[in-house]
């Protein structure tokens, strides 16, 4: 192995890192390597993992079952093309998926990510109107959601820091409000009065605002949601992309409100956060919906890597961990959450303490939105005392592996603190 310094050099010449202002960022962290909630640096720190390594690691990094069925797989079959051939791995990973979903999802569509996840989604709904014959060109999406970073994600993501530069590409979609700030329902319901023979589906995130501040919403705005979707014959496709296997508690968001939407996207935690892989789940309805003797009614949609077999191999490694010391490990957590943010509320800087099963956040005091320095300056001091953290600007969120430890939380919350009161 070279030492750390030399590949650390070959980054600074050669890597563009992803969400990274290389101007003004702090040098990468040289991690070396990861086991359960702790990753290990060059230089010898160990660092608890309080937001799963960008929210994808559920169980602990390096787990001996996720990282036995990937070596296993390996050494059978690593890839094949996905148009025109099939595999075990994928078969079986659709069925166990459909197995736990809400009822009525039956059909599992592969793809890469989370972004692509939602790219599925949308020309699904979009075209399967069209192939009825039916002119439905309107997504309608909440504001303040985040959907991903290829075009059609970003089309139904909201309008800001992340989309600006391309805001003349991106195609127009129906705005309902945030959930946590304006009545999306009565919204919804007066935008489906008004166009909603036009209106093909709308796109929600479920229970949980992520990327645009970790805002949490209520289960009976989900319901009435999907109520209105349900009676005007609208699509309802739930973003899953960070609530799903657990983060809210149950397995999905959906599954907490009691909701079975026609579509939902999946990824991060799909492998455990072992491997990059999506899926897009629909109803049989919709699946049928592409099925024709006319091969332009195809959904023409696929990614050279689809349905991967260590990928997939990973995925029902991570579902079978997904088990009832899982679910009272879950619990652990929101509890150390919601203990640890009883003690934060009354800090005269903090804001908005909440908590949805796994996933902690406030809001920091002061200048408000992604770019506030004040999240660079926890990141930093959080690194410097043992911690990994990225807040979303003044938002601070702590959303750990299930392996996390109420011990481990307690450093976590420990070193917040001490930034609250040093800064």
């Amino acid at each position: 192995m070279t030492a750390p310094a030399d590949w650390a050099a070959l980054d600074a010449r050669y890597v563009w890192h992803p969400y990274t202002q290389h101007a003004t960022a702090p040098l990468p962290v040289p991690v070396v390597r990861a086991e359960g909630a702790r990753i290990h640096t060059a230089d010898g720190r160990v660092l608890v993992d309080a937001i799963s390594s960008w929210w994808v690691t559920l169980h602990g990094h390096a787990h001996p079952v996720i990282a036995h069925a990937i070596a296993e797989q390996a050494r059978t079959l690593d890839q094949v093309i996905f148009a025109g051939c099939t595999h075990e791995p994928a078969a079986r990973l659709a069925a166990e998926l459909v197995a736990v979903m809400p009822p009525g999802l039956t059909r599992v569509f592969f793809s890469d990510d989370g972004s692509t996840a939602v790219e599925v989604a949308v020309k699904a709904a979009l075209q399967f109107w069209r192939n009825r014959g039916e002119a439905r060109p309107l997504i309608a999406a909440v504001e303040h959601a985040y959907h991903g970073d290829t075009f059609g994600a970003m089309s139904v993501s909201a309008r800001g820091t992340f989309t600006d530069a391309f805001a003349d590409r991106l195609w127009a979609v129906e705005r309902l409000p945030d959930p946590t700030e304006g009545d999306t329902v009565a919204a919804l319901r007066a935008l489906i009065d008004h166009r909603g023979t036009e209106l093909a589906a709308v796109i929600v995130e479920p229970l949980l605002l992520g990327s645009g501040g970790m805002r949490m919403w209520p289960e009976h705005t989900l319901r009435a949601l999907a109520e209105c979707c349900a009676k005007a014959h609208v699509l309802l496709i739930a973003d899953e992309v960070l609530t799903g296997f657990g983060r809210t508690g149950p397995l999905f968001a959906c599954a907490r409100a009691g909701v079975a939407p026609d579509i939902m996207c999946l990824s991060k935690g799909l492998t455990g956060g072992a491997l990059p892989l999506g899926a897009t789940v629909t109803t049989e309805p919709i699946f049928e919906g592409f099925r024709s003797q006319d091969r332009r009614q195809t959904l023409f949609h696929g990614h050279s890597y689809t349905a991967n077999p260590v990928a997939c191999a990973a995925g029902r490694a991570s579902l079978t961990l997904l088990d009832a010391d899982s679910g009272r490990r879950r619990e652990v957590i929101e509890s150390a959450h919601r203990e640890h943010l009883a003690r934060l509320a009354p800090h005269p800087r903090v804001r908005r303490t909440r908590v949805l099963g796994t996933v902690a956040a406030f809001d920091i005091d002061g200048e408000e939105g992604y770019l506030s320095a004040v999240g660079g300056e926890l990141a930093a001091f959080a690194l410097r005392n043992g911690v990994l953290l990225r807040p979303l600007g003044n938002v601070v969120y702590v959303l750990p592996p299930y392996c996390t430890t109420a011990d481990d939380l307690a450093v976590v919350y420990r070193v917040i603190e001490r930034f609250l009161e040093w800064r």
